[in-house]
């Protein structure tokens, strides 16, 4: 089957670009209006953080896939199955084992331990000040990198929808200014859904949110199949063939473990590569600060378990269908069209929804229609998630940093909050400003450093503090700066910021690490730091350990 060179620039009109922009700005009025009402509701720091405890399993379960499912999910693991094939399926596989991690370590626990932050699980049996400001640290770092990719991924669906490639212009923009003007906008609206909304507005945006990317993933799934009368083997084949790689694309090595003649060293960092992505990836869940707090927002640990349950099941529904979204769009769009529009390949799940159209629901207007919707839903999916990593950060600087260590936890409830709101303005600041220059990378990439950064800083010190009971404070700050400061520190000097064509900073080469993830070396630092730091100091508290053993396994004393 011929693939379907269509890019929106060539199949647009301007009735279709009004219509994506209608779309798109009735789900903003919506997803407003639910945010302007669920500010009505939060009148309490209980409200803001947690949603008021009120949510249950399904409810949260929606809203932890509606987090979880990102622009990385949707934009940026389509792109890596359509550009890499096999190679870029291992994300899908990856973020989902995740979450085994996430519920039989973490989830229960977590929620039978603490109120708000992560870092309440944390200081529960250490000195207060240190613990909540590495803490604090550790989550801000950790949510930046996120909203990077989160703002990248918008960044190119918007110069889709408009039209806008290279050489092209829309209101007197050009494709990198209205990139850059996208990205400032989506920065803004991430802002007002938390200042105004907290939790609960957050919780109720990204349970629509995840209703509708099931739908979408769903129908441009069964669209797909169709197309080849359900004969996976066709559709594999014509992937294959279109993507210009052969019968290379739907086996290893394309990305990661890339054998190089003649050159040992390189093949060996290759498939070390591959190592630390699925480390990072499987690691990662565990310790993402906008995923923790989510557990924080129902009544017992029972439901919390159970929302993880939800999760897996839509979350994984979710990674089956990008198999069928990436190889469709290898087969039906071509890789040439898709890295034409994008050269990281974050457009080719929306090219492959106008492709679809044109074909099923009758020419251009068509496959406008169906790019609007799905572009609406992949805007919901990076407006509902930058909520919660804004949230999530926000909420640290405040409850953590504000109220616990400049306060001393003399800080009143509304003191609180308002800090945390500020801190939503200045996080949200400086991610815009970084979005700018992580333009050329690949969102489900960007997103697997995040992963990294999370399971090196935060995962050690959560699993030691609920399981060790030698643990200490000294071992808590050791771990989380070790962990961090050795991953931020790694992706620094790597080829992911300078030395290589689809860096950062592709004119300048500083790099001498020469993995594209740090995983592998930071994650094992992170838990040794852990470990060092704990054994050089004295202190221990054996009492405030069994209490906390107590409160994590049944939830006595929990708030």
């Amino acid at each position: 089957m011929e693939p379907h060179f269509y890019l929106a620039a060539e199949a647009d009109t301007a009735s279709s670009r009004g219509l994506t922009i209608t779309l798109f700005l009735v789900f903003v009025a919506i997803t407003l209006g639910i945010t302007i009402w669920a500010s009505r509701q939060t009148k309490t720091a209980t409200d803001f953080y947690a949603g008021g405890r009120s949510f249950s399993g399904f409810q949260n379960g929606m809203a932890i896939g509606g987090d979880y499912m990102s622009a990385a999910s949707f934009l940026g693991i389509a792109g890596l199955i359509a550009l890499y094939g096999y190679d870029g399926f291992l994300y899908s596989i990856g973020f989902l084992v995740a979450w085994l991690v996430a519920l039989l370590l973490v989830a229960e626990f977590l929620r039978n331990s603490g109120r708000y932050t992560m870092a309440d699980v944390l200081a529960f049996r250490m000195r207060q000040r240190p613990v909540r400001t590495a803490a604090s640290v550790s989550t801000i770092v950790v949510s930046i990198f996120y909203l990077i990719a989160q703002m990248v991924g918008a960044g190119a669906l918007v110069s889709l929808l408009l039209g806008i490639r290279p050489g092209t212009t829309f209101l007197g923009m050009d494709a990198d200014t209205a990139k850059i003007a996208t990205i400032i906008m989506v920065g803004a609206l991430m802002i007002v859904y938390v200042v105004v909304g907290g939790m609960k507005g957050t919780t109720y945006v990204q349970i629509v949110k995840a209703f509708l990317l099931m739908t979408g993933a769903l129908l441009m799934t069964l669209l797909v199949l169709a197309t080849y009368k359900f004969n996976l083997s066709s559709l594999l084949g014509d992937a294959a063939e279109q993507s210009g790689k052969g019968s290379a694309f739907l086996e290893p090595g394309l990305r990661y473990g890339v054998e190089t003649a003649g050159d040992a060293a390189k093949t060996f960092y290759s498939k070390m590569d591959l190592l630390s992505l699925g480390i990072a990836l499987v690691l990662g869940t565990a310790g993402l600060p906008h995923i923790l707090i989510r557990f924080y927002t129902v009544p017992t640990s029972k439901i919390a378990r159970k929302s993880v349950l939800w999760a897996i099941g839509i979350i994984g529904t979710f990674y089956l269908f990008t198999l069928a979204l990436g190889f469709g769009a290898a087969a039906l769009v071509g890789g040439s069209a898709i890295t034409a529009q994008d050269k990281a390949g974050n457009t080719a799940a929306p090219q492959l929804a106008q492709a679809l159209g044109i074909d099923y629901f009758g020419g251009d207007t068509g496959g406008a229609v169906m790019l609007a919707v799905i572009a609406a839903v992949a805007f919901a999916t990076i407006l509902a998630v930058v909520a919660g990593l804004t949230l999530a950060s926000s909420s640290s600087v405040a409850h953590d940093f504000y109220a616990s260590v400049m306060k001393r936890g003399q800080a009143s409830e509304r003191d609180e909050v308002r800090v945390a709101r500020i801190a939503a303005f200045v996080i949200g600041a400086i991610s815009i400003v970084l979005s700018i220059f992580a333009q050329s990378l690949n969102v489900a990439f960007l997103v697997a450093l995040a992963f990294a950064v999370a399971a090196s800083g935060n995962l050690p010190a959560i699993l030691y503090s609920l399981f060790w009971k030698r643990f200490n404070t000294s071992g808590a700050l050791w771990a989380i700066y070790g962990g961090l400061i050795s991953a931020v520190v790694l992706v620094f000097f790597s080829p992911v910021v300078s030395g290589s064509a689809t860096a950062m900073f592709p004119d300048s080469d500083w790099h001498f690490f020469p993995l594209s993830n740090p995983g592998i070396i930071s994650i094992p630092i992170g838990f040794l730091c852990g470990w060092i730091g704990t054994v050089i100091s004295k202190e221990t508290d054996e009492d405030k350990f069994a209490e906390l053993e107590v409160r994590s396994l049944t939830g006595f004393g929990a708030h």
